[in-house]
């Protein structure tokens, strides 16, 4: 199949994506979200892959969401579903084999959170990282929440999610948020390593099935959570904060941030 946005290939037993978008830092949009969905689903499928590595083309991993709509960028689309919106169809965590994260450079917003719903990430020391949502007037999406809270313990969570600063690949692995840090020259051929390990030693339903218990005890709440992301991030990127989150940025100045907790606050359902 041809694909606009990701490649795809297989060897000895792994299929390498790559996100393709590099003039852009490969910024993410609903045409990449879409046949990474394909590509995940097709190796799914294909008894030959045991196992999937995606990475990025050029000096970034992914640098977020692609801001060119400017202030339109997350305004609410009441008719469109969430694949219409920029979450793929077929996602890691729904494979019966390992998905590996090769976090090759700059990884920001879903750049970040979508290899949270990877099995294992390897990233590059140099690389900064980034959950930028609340500093884009929105919350973190992909049941990230919930992962990283997982991953690294509440208050570590709690840090990276709710100031949005940047951090490196160094720290990343410090906290349990990647197995490994290593050059960057070095991360696609660590995580290739690793994935061919998998193809090569490992019985193929011995590890879908150690992976399906593993994702298991998680899917219940990660569904309960992103329920949630449907119903407040719209909300919440038709407000005038997600405006003045994504042309701050884009003009480079401080924000003038104008929702009160008080009185503009959507209903939570716990």
């Amino acid at each position: 199949m041809t694909y606009e946005s990701i490649l795809c290939e297989v060897d000895q037993g792994v299929a390498l994506i790559t996100l393709n978008r590099p003039e852009r830092l490969n910024a993410w949009n609903t045409q990449m979200a879409a046949e990474l969905g394909t590509a995940l689903a097709t190796a799914q499928t294909d008894s030959q892959v045991r196992a999937v590595v995606i990475t990025g083309a050029g000096r970034a991993f992914c640098a977020g969401q692609d801001l060119s709509e400017g202030e339109d960028t997350f305004v609410d689309r009441p008719n469109a579903n969430p694949h219409e919106q920029g979450t793929p169809q077929t996602m890691p965590w729904d494979l019966t084999k390992p998905v590996v994260a090769a976090i090759n450079g700059h990884a920001v917003g879903v750049g970040l959170t979508f290899p949270l719903t990877c099995d294992i990430r390897f990233v590059a020391e140099d690389s900064k990282l980034q959950f930028a949502f609340v500093r884009r007037g929105i919350a973190p999406e992909l049941g990230s929440t919930k992962l990283l809270s997982r991953m690294v313990g509440l208050q570590v969570a709690s840090d990276l999610l709710m100031s949005g600063r940047f951090f490196s690949g160094v720290e990343a692995a410090e906290i349990g948020l990647a197995a490994r840090a290593v050059p960057s020259s070095d991360v696609l051929d660590v995580a290739l390593d690793w994935a061919r390990d998998v193809a090569m030693n490992t019985a193929p339903v011995s590890v879908a099935v150690t992976k399906r218990m593993m994702w298991e005890n998680l899917r219940p709440e990660i569904d309960d959570t992103f329920q949630q992301e449907l119903r407040l991030i719209p909300w919440l990127g038709s407000q005038p904060d997600a405006a003045e989150g994504v042309m701050h940025f884009i003009e480079k100045r401080s924000p003038s941030w104008s929702g009160d907790v008080n009185t503009d606050m959507p209903e939570m359902k716990f």
